[in-house]
């Protein structure tokens, strides 16, 4: 079972998905920061310095960050928009790639006209049924 795990971890797939989870880790902090840094801000600019942060709603001794969740779905916008260019992108990139085209490959092989075995091209004689070939 050891041995299994060990072949399932050195899989290429696995290492590529944990370098993509380290990478939206990385990716997630930035887009954080762009949020709490800079649209934040902006959006503060139009609703007159209204801090989301400061968005609470107190039930008893339980408090709802309602502005903690208003930037994390903000967060989560910007993420999925950025995520949508990229795919948009890359499939735009691989449709480019598959327009061109395909160079014709010789032939090697041709049939025998009297067995109809496959030979090779410059075969004078049919190695199957010896026949002559023009």
């Amino acid at each position: 079972m050891i041995k299994e795990f060990k072949e399932f971890i050195s899989r290429g797939n696995v290492m590529d998905m944990a370098v993509g989870v380290i990478l939206a880790a990385a990716f997630k902090a930035i887009i954080d920061s762009l949020v709490a840094d800079i649209i934040t801000p902006l959006l503060n600019v139009f609703l007159e310095d209204v801090d989301f942060q400061d968005w609470v709603i107190k039930a008893g001794p339980v408090e709802f960050g309602i502005g903690n969740f208003i930037n994390q779905v903000i967060s989560f916008l910007v993420i999925a928009l950025v995520l949508f260019f990229i795919i948009k992108a890359m499939n735009k990139a691989r449709s480019l790639k598959g327009t061109k085209e395909e160079v014709a490959e010789e032939a090697t092989t041709k049939v025998c006209p009297y067995c109809k075995s496959e030979i090779d091209i410059e075969a004078t004689r049919c190695p199957h049924c010896t026949s002559s070939l023009e």
